[in-house]
């Protein structure tokens, strides 16, 4: 059986062991640290142009097993897909209409999975975004706490504003904006159950007089300019760039002339915002973020300046995403027993790889994280910005 392998396979050096259905093995190199083990015969043809899509989506399916940590799966995987896989980058980027079902369906699909299964690998406050290391040594709830200071100090927030998060998740910010900056909050999500988990955790905090949370689409929200700040973190992925534009006019005119605007979350490596090659986008397309779609900096940029707003700030937090992926990829794998009872085998393949995956993707540079800072300028092109930065990083 083993001549059934493509000869390109054979003559690569990588520290992969290749066990096949019938018994018979192949070391590609000297001391394998990941073995894949070829549950179905049909994978061997195509094993001429393994790509990440295709060696994901055949563990995914159970065709094959991947044996080893899952970071170096994912690392081993990536160099076989390099070898074999020409780069496919400059294929044209597909675009996708979102609308409000389409949206509210993609979103349920991801962040309905299960409250307690994202407990297992989240923080305790459960925040499901990049997280600020000030050294890169913090446990991952110390950083996380570091984000929701950094956002708010960015932000500027004083006691008695009030506050517009975007895609507020389970509420974590919420509550520590209300708690720690003595601002009052009004939250959306599309997500049934952030939405349910949030409000109770507002309720135990006995926060209900300052934090107002609700199921509402971006598109709905107030235009009457009410709001001082405004922030959205890990949101604007799923907008998708056919309405990249309408979701800064909505941000726009939910906030007051001089007031802040802060958009944080994931950007694309290439400049028409087309994802990453060898198949890793269309693998995440399919299993993991339905319809999501990454723009470049440059082009939520364009559309931030086209809607009203003023660039003031930006700064791309990639190698922190990097490690807070690290952090819930371990943070899985060690609870793997406790997940595997919480969910379908195979949407625990998906997440295994899908942490670990992006994990590797950030440290890579195959995607960024940045967050921008904006301001709606007065009719007179004022604003109240200190002329310098150093408030944000004073203690």
């Amino acid at each position: 059986m083993l001549a059934q392998l493509p000869p390109a396979l054979q003559k690569l050096h990588l520290p992969l062991r290749l066990k096949l259905w019938d018994g018979h093995e192949l070391d590609l190199g000297p001391a394998p640290s990941v073995t894949i083990v070829v549950k179905d015969p049909h994978l061997v043809s195509e094993f001429t142009h393994p790509s990440l899509d295709l060696l994901g989506s055949a563990f995914v399916e159970g065709r094959l097993e991947m044996e080893g940590s899952i970071s170096e799966v994912v690392r081993v995987c990536d160099e076989l897909s390099q070898a074999l896989v020409d780069d496919e980058d400059d294929e044209t980027p597909v675009r996708t209409q979102h609308d409000k079902a389409t949206d509210a369906a993609s979103i349920s699909y991801h962040y309905d999975l299960s409250n307690e299964f994202y407990q297992l690998w989240l923080d305790k406050e459960m925040v499901y975004s990049c997280a600020y290391f000030k050294t890169g040594d913090e446990s991952l709830e110390q950083a996380q706490q570091d984000k929701f200071h950094h956002l708010c100090r960015k932000l500027r927030l004083k006691p008695g504003e009030y506050l517009l998060d975007v895609g507020c998740g389970w509420g974590g910010l919420a509550r520590f904006a209300a708690r720690e900056y003595g601002v009052k909050v009004f939250g959306i999500t599309l997500s049934l159950e952030q939405l349910a988990l949030a409000t109770e955790r507002v309720k135990a905090e006995g926060l209900q007089d300052q934090v107002d949370l609700q199921l509402l689409d971006y598109r709905d929200l107030p235009q009457d300019g009410r709001f001082d700040k405004v922030v959205s973190v890990g949101m604007f992925e799923h907008v998708g760039h056919a309405n990249l534009e309408l979701y800064t006019q909505r941000l726009f005119g939910a906030v007051k002339e001089g007031g802040l605007v802060m958009n944080h979350g994931i950007t694309a490596k290439h400049t028409d915002g087309r994802p990453v090659g060898r198949g890793a986008g269309e693998f995440i397309g399919r299993y993991v973020f339905p319809n999501g779609e990454l723009p470049h900096l440059t082009q939520i940029s364009a559309e931030i300046s086209e809607a009203g707003l003023e660039i003031v700030d930006v700064e791309s937090l990639r190698l922190h995403y990097a490690r807070t992926l690290e952090h819930w990829s371990s943070r899985l794998e060690t609870h793997l027993e406790q997940a595997a009872a919480m969910v379908p085998e195979q949407t625990l393949r998906i997440w295994r790889l899908y942490l670990a995956g992006c994990a590797y993707a950030f440290a890579h540079g195959w995607i960024n994280l940045h967050q921008i800072l904006a301001v709606k300028p007065r009719a007179d092109g004022g604003h109240d910005l200190p002329w310098t930065r150093e408030d944000i990083y004073r203690a």
